[in-house]
């Protein structure tokens, strides 16, 4: 059974030496390796090794896209599903924003037309308050051209009683009497 570090190392050191690359020359060696494994192949430089290593190389891709490749296609489709979705719902996001704008727009309306029946109701008060006051005007005009006119008579009137007074003490006055 093999101990952690030897399965991390052969999980990162094993796939270098497959396909022929050297260690780093600071990597140490680990006491597991076999005495005769050396991160140095014997027949390095070989041509038909390198063919190999290619082939290895090319199955291992292939390997690897036929594994992967399914689910990066399917996260792909679920990701372009997501960003219709996300299109959709950012329209009627959209569609809602404009709609909650206009019922606010219709509450600043409603808000106005309140606003002017309350003025129009103002407006009506003052007229009414208006027309009161001519009303009253007109009877206080009458009334003072009324009193004027009475003021005029007794004044008239006291003015002939003055002139009756003052001709009646006149007649009363003693006149001397003519010589003849």
């Amino acid at each position: 059974m093999q101990t952690w570090d030897e399965t991390c190392y052969s999980q990162r050191v094993f796939p270098w030496i497959l396909l022929g690359a050297r260690l780093p020359e600071d990597s140490p060696t680990p006491a597991f390796l076999p005495g005769g494994l050396s991160d140095t192949s014997p027949d390095e430089g070989l041509l038909e090794d390198l063919a190999v290593e290619d082939k290895a190389v090319e199955q291992l891709a292939e390997g690897l896209l036929s594994h992967y490749l399914p689910d990066l296609q399917r996260s792909k489709q679920a990701l372009q599903e997501l960003t219709q979705n996300q299109v959709v719902l950012l329209d009627t996001l959209e569609q809602e924003i404009s709609k909650f704008k206009e019922c606010h727009s219709m509450l600043d309306i409603n808000a106005l037309f309140t606003e002017a029946k309350h003025y129009h109701a103002k407006l009506v008060n003052i007229r009414k308050e208006m027309l009161m006051l001519h009303e009253k005007t007109s009877k206080l005009k009458k009334r003072a051209l009324k009193l004027q006119q009475k003021r005029q008579k007794e004044e008239l009137e006291r003015e002939q009683q003055r002139e009756k007074e003052f001709e009646r003490e006149k007649q009363l006055t003693a006149k001397p009497a003519k010589r003849t």
